[in-house]
Order: structure tokens, then C-alpha cells, then sequence
């Protein structure tokens, strides 16, 4: 009960008492509203499964909680409708600010107009639609795609094949685009069919393997823009007995906790998701407390860094980049 001039400390030891007799409870939420703000920030997620998003959510919480924020956290199932539901959740519960990472079957934008029309600040990381101006955090996914198609071609391979994930989305575009470019700069003829698209699953991967197998001339090594579809192409790979680096070397990305458990040891690309959940937040609180004013869409960028293992250690093997990410805000 909130203390007042007005009242007696009589009365205020009555209202106590009854309130204790009835197990009362305090609506924390209807008090943060009345006062214009609920202290809680939406976060959509594909999903929780894996390593990558529950690291994400973790660095997300703490930062939150240390500004005196609660988070609502909603999965939408990598599906479409489901993270239009998840909006409408957020949306009514008031949150003062929402993070979304997209479902991998999203290809519009228009239910999160909904939420700019009502002035709630909006932040994506890791997953964004291509061509949609908005604030995010996101990593230099071009970058990790050529790191690890050149530490390939540093391993004596020349015929790299890729999995690339839904290309209306930012994270897999940018990986299939390092790809191609590590190939022209060091004079690699693109192969088509050595390309194969899928939602990268381990099931994609698995399919994924067995077509390049089949191939008249199978490749040398793959570049998986998962570490889900790597797995997959590493259990196929173990079926026809062929040896990894020797025969067929993997490379996979998020550095899922499973890439340091599978034999031989997966090299993959760090996102350094912690980080990437905190910068999210502290972007996300900076808009809410520019809420008076439209704000201008921003950027942070980290740098990406690959973890070499035996899955494509050839040689001798080589230093591992630094593990501090690098932080490029763009207004």
C-alpha cells in the first residue's frame, strides 16, 4: 500500500492486517502502467533448443536485470503465425521495448509495424529480413563465411562445397556470400552443384551429404552454414567410412556446445552470443529512453571468430583468432 498524508496510522495497520487475512498480493504490473511504463522487455526467439539462443538469453537477462528490467521471453517455433501471435502478446502486455531474432519462415515485415505505429522501441539481432532498414545487432556473418572457406584453402582444399540456409534472411545470404567471395579471391572456379540449400537441419545435412557423395567428382571439404547441417554431414561421412579431415574436411557455424563433443571435433564459427544478447539490450534501453523522438535506425556489428578443430585441421594446425569480440556501432 502506497503511503499517504492522508492517511491515519490507524488505518494504514487495519488495511495491513486485512490485507495479510486475504493473502493480497500487489499487482506490480497495473502500478508500473499507471505510471507509463511496465519495466519489462518482449524478446522472441526461433526457438530454445541448442546452445546459440540460450547463451543469447542469458546475456539479455543480465544486462536487463541490471538496469532493473524483467524479460518475456516468446518462441515462435520458427514459424511465421506463431510470431505474429507472439507480437500480439507482447504488444498487450505492454512491454516497454521488444528483441526479436526472425522465424526462419518470416518474409515480410508487416505485424512488426504494429509495434513501430505504437512507438515501442524494436530491436532484431543475429536474424533480420534483407533490405529492411531497422536497429539490430547482428555479426559480420560475411566475414565468418570467407574465414572459413580461406582457413579450407589454407588446408590444401580446392573443392569446397557449401550448405546455405534460406537466403530471404540475413545471417545465411551473408555466409553463402563469404563463401563465394573466398572462392574468387583465391582463384576457385563456383561450382553449382556443389551448393545445396536447405533449412539446416541435421536431416538437411544428411540429405545434403549423400547428394554431393553421388557427384561424379565429390568435394574436398564443406563449409555448412550450421553446425546442426555439419553434423548431420559428419554422420553420413562416418556411414561410408570416409575419413574426416583426410578425406572430407567440415567446418559448421554458431559453435553449437555439441561442436567440441562429436568425433572428430567440429571446427565452427563463434557468434560470441552472450555479447551479442547484452549489445541487443543496451541498444534496446538507449531507444527507450530516446522514445520521445522517432529514433534513426542503428547498428552494432561483432566480429566473428573461428574455432579451428580436427573435423578440418590438415596440417600442423593454426593459431585461433583472439577470443574479444570487436564492437562496430553504425548510426
Amino acid at each position: 500500500m502506497s503511503s499517504h498524508s492522508r492517511i491515519s496510522e490507524a488505518t494504514r495497520k487495519r488495511v495491513w492486517k486485512l490485507a495479510e487475512e486475504l493473502n493480497y498480493q500487489p499487482n506490480h504490473l497495473a502500478a508500473a502502467l499507471r505510471k507509463g511504463r511496465s519495466n519489462t522487455l518482449g524478446v522472441i526467439v526461433p526457438h530454445i533448443d541448442g546452445h546459440f539462443f540460450a547463451l543469447v538469453i542469458k546475456g539479455v537477462e543480465a544486462v536487463a536485470n541490471r538496469a532493473g528490467y524483467n524479460v518475456m521471453l516468446c518462441q515462435s517455433n520458427e514459424d511465421y503465425v506463431h510470431e505474429q501471435k507472439n507480437i500480439e502478446t507482447l504488444i498487450n502486455a505492454q512491454v516497454d521495448g521488444i528483441l526479436v531474432s526472425l522465424a526462419r519462415t518470416t518474409r515480410d515485415f508487416g505485424h512488426f509495424e504494429k509495434v513501430r505505429a505504437r512507438g515501442t522501441p524494436l530491436v532484431f539481432f543475429d536474424r533480420i529480413l534483407d533490405g529492411v532498414d531497422v536497429s539490430a545487432v547482428v555479426l559480420d556473418d560475411y566475414q565468418g563465411g570467407y574465414q572459413s572457406v580461406k582457413h579450407l584453402l589454407d588446408q590444401g582444399c580446392r573443392r569446397i562445397a557449401h550448405f546455405g540456409g534460406p537466403q530471404h534472411l540475413n545471417i545465411y545470404k551473408n555466409r553463402y556470400a563469404g563463401y563465394c567471395q573466398a572462392l574468387h579471391d583465391h582463384e576457385i572456379p563456383f561450382e553449382k552443384e556443389l551448393v545445396v540449400f536447405g533449412d539446416m537441419t541435421l536431416e538437411d545435412g544428411m540429405r545434403g551429404m549423400s547428394q554431393l557423395l553421388e557427384l561424379p567428382q565429390r568435394p574436398d571439404a564443406v563449409f555448412s552454414a550450421s553446425d546442426f547441417s555439419a553434423v548431420g554431414a559428419l554422420q553420413v561421412l562416418k556411414q561410408h567410412r570416409l575419413r574426416i579431415p583426410q578425406d572430407i574436411a567440415l567446418v559448421g557455424f554458431s559453435n553449437e556446445t555439441f561442436a567440441s563433443l562429436t568425433e572428430p571435433m567440429l571446427t565452427s564459427v563463434d557468434q560470441h552470443c552472450e555479447e551479442m544478447g547484452g549489445a541487443a539490450v543496451r541498444l534496446l534501453l538507449e531507444m527507450v529512453q530516446e522514445r520521445s523522438t522517432p529514433p534513426t535506425p542503428r547498428k552494432v556489428v561483432l566480429q566473428p571468430r573461428l574455432i579451428v578443430r580436427e573435423s578440418s585441421r590438415r596440417g600442423a594446425g593454426e593459431p585461433v583468432a583472439p577470443p574479444v569480440p570487436t564492437l562496430t556501432p553504425s548510426r
